[in-house]
């Protein structure tokens, strides 16, 4: 058996669900979408919202204008950009109702979206614009120049066409807006001839040991999602999920704009978050969810707005994953707010969500499994896939016992985009291996609730004992004058790797001093988890879509930390 098929295998086995799933009713992503906007009892009801706050901007779809939009917008790439099914587009935007209906236009097409986050560098566009082998590129206005100049040196980059509020203009001087019309749909296109299992997303991951890699979503993968995300919470025609998250992510794509569609809800989509309109938003569009990641907590919970004006008695809570929930922070948005954290965990391989906690916790239950462990519970595996803890030889661990978090089922991304290296690495044993460690416990009725305890990369191993970061951040954090904290490992003649505090202040005027953080752990962990060198910043290294930077800073701080390469810290130094 060849290497190339050996692999195509595993990643089949991986996407098995072993009979757990249901199938889709749809055989194209196009025939779903006409299932949508011309379902009569939807028609008029609203769809997207979309909110700029710094423009004073309001913008409303129902599903009857959604879907004409969408459709000429799909005659547009057809007919002026030449492009059909199996091609691919980048898009170089941000959270704008554009972007929405021109992913839309694009999965009706059997096309699949390269999202690039605009304030990338210019080399890492480069490279993902060269690396997907995109037919077209789509960038707001601003961005056109550069885009511009990296086409001269790709080859297959036939297209670049800049965004604007007034439509899309071609370089060629060509206006192709007309987005508003009501006129039908042109014979000559055909959307039916897509099918599920053509591509619709290429998501470029970080890559911060290495150049980023392109995992391929199939429009099944977009559905079979949302369906897993709506059954978990019960999302119906009167929902409406509110999307402060970036659109070139799949949280903020999967579960906020693929999810309402699916289940005939709505969306209202902000250009940004905003600490300050986020509650008045709630109340003045009637939200009932929320997806965010903890960093978000931490600034409402900064902000700490008196929510008493608002009527928030639609709103049931806000799902939260994509990062490092702590403990601390969990429990203090919930006592300050009153509403409950939906806690869950996936990855772009997975599509967007392979667990959450379960909603049918009592409020005493759920705020167990949030504190009771070292970590908040990301909960139970949602329909469509299954979840196990393995070694580091395949083997299935027990309860309690940390291995790598691997999950199966048709969430499972179809693969890396040209990166066979990086398929036989990730699927391995009939799995999905997700690179986080983690471990289960068992609640009454024996169901598997899954921790994540730290990703394997980011493990410090000292001593040649594993410790995870997340342990030592949630007690810095605890610290009063303490905005921001991470653990980070640095290089140690003595026991390998020894542990390094990275803080940020809340007050920049007066931080703490490294006696009084120091003295702080001590009191709170034991000493082969304690920081043993503290150095204090001013920026919080967050990525867009609110994680951690820790690989990035560690690299970063690495010629400081040198300086105590050759120290042995002892205990009651």
């Amino acid at each position: 058996m060849s290497l190339l098929s050996d692999v195509h295998d595993r990643i089949e086995q991986a996407r098995d669900a072993s009979g757990r799933s249901p199938e889709l009713p749809w055989t194209s992503f196009a025939e779903f979408f006409r299932s949508r906007v011309y379902d009569p009892r939807l028609v008029t009801r609203n769809f997207l919202t979309y909110c700029d706050d710094e423009r004073h901007l309001r913008r409303t779809y129902s599903y009857a204008e959604f879907g004409t939009v969408v459709e000429r917008i799909a005659d547009l790439l057809h007919t002026n950009l030449r492009l059909t099914r199996g091609d691919r587009i980048a898009t170089v935007l941000f959270n704008h109702d554009l972007t929405v209906l021109i992913y839309f236009a694009a999965w009706t097409l059997g096309i699949a979206v390269v999202p690039i986050n605009i304030e990338e560098t210019p080399e890492k566009k480069r490279y993902i614009l060269e690396h997907s082998e995109v037919s077209a590129a789509l960038c707001w206005q601003d961005s056109y120049d550069e885009i511009k100049d990296l086409q001269r040196d790709l080859p297959e980059l036939r297209e670049v066409v800049a965004i604007g509020d007034g439509g899309m203009l071609t370089g060629k001087g060509t206006q192709l807006n007309g987005l508003r019309t009501g006129d039908p749909l042109p014979a000559h296109l055909t959307l039916s001839a897509s099918r599920l299992d053509d591509q619709a997303l290429i998501i470029y991951t970080s890559g911060t040991t290495g150049p980023p890699k392109g995992v391929i979503l199939t429009m099944a993968n977009l559905l079979i999602d949302a369906d897993a995300i709506a059954d978990w919470h019960g999302f119906g025609i009167n929902d409406r999920l509110m999307c402060v998250l970036p659109i070139h992510h799949v949280n903020g794509i999967v579960v906020t704009l693929v999810t309402p569609f699916y289940c005939k809800g709505s969306v209202v989509l902000n250009r940004k978050f905003k600490a300050g309109s986020f509650w008045r938003r709630l109340h003045e569009e009637q939200v009932t969810s929320v997806s965010v990641v903890p960093t978000l907590l931490e600034f409402l919970l900064d902000a700490d707005e008196d929510l008493a004006a608002y009527r928030l008695d639609r709103f049931g809570g806000v799902i939260c994953g994509a990062g490092p929930l702590l403990r601390d922070t969990a429990v203090r948005f919930e006592d300050r707010f009153g509403f409950p954290i939906r806690h869950g965990y996936g990855l772009s391989e997975t599509t967007c969500y392979a667990c959450f906690l379960p909603n049918d916790l009592t409020q005493e239950q759920h705020r167990r499994w949030l504190t009771e462990h070292d970590f908040p519970s990301i909960g139970v595996a949602l329909r469509h896939n299954v979840m196990t803890i393995l070694d580091d030889r395949g083997r299935t661990l027990p309860e309690n016992v940390r291995g790598e978090i691997c999950i199966r089922g048709r969430t499972v991304c179809v693969g890396y985009f040209k990166r066979d290296d990086a398929n036989e690495a990730a699927f391995q044993w009939g799995w999905f291996r997700s690179g986080d460690e983690g471990f289960y416990v068992a609640d009454e009725r024996g169901r598997p609730f899954f921790f994540i305890s730290g990703r394997l990369k980011e493990l410090i191993i000292r001593g040649g004992v594993n410790i995870s970061p997340l342990e030592i951040d949630d007690v810095l954090k605890g610290h009063p004058a303490v905005k921001f904290a991470m653990a980070l490992p640095f290089e140690n003649r003595y026991y390998g790797e020894e542990i390094a505090a990275y803080v940020v202040p809340k007050d920049p005027a007066s931080p703490p001093s490294e006696t009084d953080l120091l003295a702080y752990c001590r009191g709170r962990l034991p000493f082969s988890k304690q920081p043993k060198v503290v150095l204090v910043g001013s920026e919080v290294p967050y990525t867009s879509t609110g994680k951690p930077k820790r690989l990035e800073l560690k690299a970063r701080l690495a010629t400081t930390l040198a300086a105590y390469r050759e120290k042995q810290f002892k205990e009651h130094d």
